[in-house]
């Protein structure tokens, strides 16, 4: 990669004085993009106003509803009158990330175990520079239990893996932290932790450090807020024991009605210690990544979806964020030439995108002309979507089908005891006459097509759907289709519900199943990538 070479732009174009120092050859539309994601993944539920994202990233109005409908065309955000939000496929970018990484996949069991033979929420980190970034989280559900999100950014002083990520930084590594501290003494820039109320010293976290290297372990008694105890210890890559690099940090999360920090130490530790020993294990002995077919139409898909738009589809931003995805399982590190085969794009193109997400610490260059992407990944939406449900995941869906077929149309699953189905989503569509079911409404699962279709009785589960005809009530005619889980379960099931005087038998068959087999289809391709890395509650 060529010397940096800084470039000036316009007020009207200037994004951010990391804009403004980019290297020349950077693609500015793919920095503002990225600034407006980071933007939405800040903001409460993942939303703004277009209005906001203009005030929040500087850029003209024009220039963030270009940005913003090719987020939308790429299913990265969802428009909705005058607000952006985040949408379920934007997770696409994190899973490349946690694909690549692997850890999740070979160490996420383990923590799942250990959460519940403790009874204790317990994490997986990684060190984002001068921060700690979730992987993984087993958490347990009580009134109070633990709120942060995988992917969410925390100071390392506050924090229980802090202190052993500190023990192999550089000396740059501790001037940035320093500074970052004299800059924002109250971390006002990591919006997952409360602000700091009573600053303290330097020196507390260095011994803290210290202390970590020596014991093994580390321990957070309330940093981050009164009441909230963890204990970390380090999980190390074994593939390179002369290093001994660590891959993660495993913690035990708690609070003080229930544990103190010493309480922590002295009851918890040795069986943290053990399930840390056998994700050590799974490290050593895993078998190599097999490397999953590369998506090479990208790069047609990006051309013709701007020959279709025109001016209102930004090709470099999609193009540039396309190249995070060329990353993943088998794929951790890739050269130019590799990355611009697996996109389909241009050999010039890749390396612009490459140039400019490095200068977004998107992605790091090794010295082995490889690139690898970086834990900042996830600052791209993966915190708020993280905790996405499937109703929430189907609910823009099942709105834009009421919108085309003019019927109501709803969500459900089965219930513990097989017997009932309950309503979790539902859209309404504008007639005096229509299924009015309240979310939460419970229903005997043998006389709904919903119930039909989640019980899947053998003709049923042969047509693929179920037609109710005013059977469980007059004048109410309702066909269904099952929705799918990553592994091909059943998890849940959309209908729509007419009066037979609007449509008879034949014409719910002919004209709402395909469109409701479509809606289905777009739910299931949503949560693929919505419940790679994260369980998707189903209500």
């Amino acid at each position: 990669m060529p010397a940096a070479h800084t470039t000036h732009v316009t007020p009207a174009e200037a994004l951010s004085p990391a804009e403004a120092v980019a290297p020349a050859e950077a693609v500015a539309p793919l920095l503002r993009g990225i600034a407006v994601l980071r933007r939405l993944t800040e903001a409460p539920d993942g939303t703004l106003s277009l209005s906001a994202l203009e005030k929040t990233t500087g850029l003209a109005r024009s220039t963030v509803d270009r940005l913003t409908a090719t987020l939308a065309r790429m299913g990265y955000v969802r428009l909705d009158g005058r607000d952006v939000t985040l949408a379920p496929r934007l997770m696409e970018l994190g899973n490349a990330y946690l694909a690549a990484l692997r850890l999740p996949a070979l160490l996420s069991a383990h923590a799942d175990a250990l959460a519940d033979e403790l009874d204790e929420s317990v994490s997986l980190a990684v060190g984002d520079r001068d921060g700690i970034r979730f992987i993984h989280q087993a958490t347990r559900r009580r009134a109070m239990s633990l709120s942060f999100r995988i992917g969410d950014l925390l100071p390392a002083e506050r924090t229980a893996p802090g202190p052993l990520f500190a023990t192999q930084w550089t000396d740059a590594d501790w001037h940035h932290w320093r500074q970052r501290r004299a800059t924002d003494p109250a971390d006002h820039t990591f919006p997952a932790v409360p602000p700091r109320e009573h600053p303290t010293p330097d020196e507390d976290f260095t011994l803290r450090t210290s202390t970590a290297a020596s014991d093994g372990y580390a321990l957070d008694d309330q940093l981050i807020e009164p009441g909230l105890v963890a204990l970390s210890v380090p999980v190390r890559a074994l593939r390179d024991p002369g290093t001994g690099r660590l891959a993660c940090v495993a913690s035990v999360v708690s609070h003080t009605s229930r544990h103190t920090a010493p309480d922590l130490r002295t009851t918890l530790l040795p069986r943290l210690r053990a399930a840390v020993t056998a994700m050590e294990t799974d490290l050593r002995t895993a078998p190599p990544p097999t490397p999953g077919p590369p998506r090479t139409d990208l790069a047609t898909w990006t051309g013709a979806s701007k020959q279709e738009l025109g001016r209102e589809f930004v090709e470099s931003l999609a193009r540039g964020l396309t190249v995070l995805t060329a990353f993943g399982e088998g794929r951790s590190a890739l050269t130019l030439t590799q990355v611009a085969k697996a996109t389909g794009l241009a050999r010039a193109t890749a390396r612009r995108a490459l140039i400019t997400l490095t200068h977004a610490d998107l992605v790091t260059p090794a010295p082995d002309a490889t690139f690898t992407l970086t834990p900042r990944v996830l600052s791209l939406g993966f915190p708020p979507l993280s905790r996405t449900s499937l109703p929430e995941i189907a609910q823009p869906h099942l709105t834009a089908l009421a919108d085309r077929v003019h019927e109501s149309t709803s969500l459900a699953v089965l219930s513990d005891s097989g017997e009932e189905i309950q309503y979790t989503a539902r859209a309404s569509a504008p007639h005096v006459l229509s299924a009015r079911v309240t979310l939460g409404t419970r229903l005997p699962a043998h006389a709904t097509a919903l119930g039909r279709v989640l019980l899947a009785h053998p003709e049923v589960r042969a047509r693929g759907y179920a037609l109710v005809d005013e059977e469980l009530e007059a004048g109410l005619r309702a066909i269904a289709v099952p929705v799918h889980d990553r592994t091909g379960r059943v998890t849940a099931a959309i209908n729509v519900a007419t009066h037979p005087a609007r449509r008879t038998p034949t014409a719910c068959e002919t004209e709402l199943l395909p469109e409701l087999s479509r809606t289905a289809t777009a739910i299931e391709a949503d949560l693929r990538v919505a419940g790679r890395f994260v369980h998707v509650p189903p209500t």
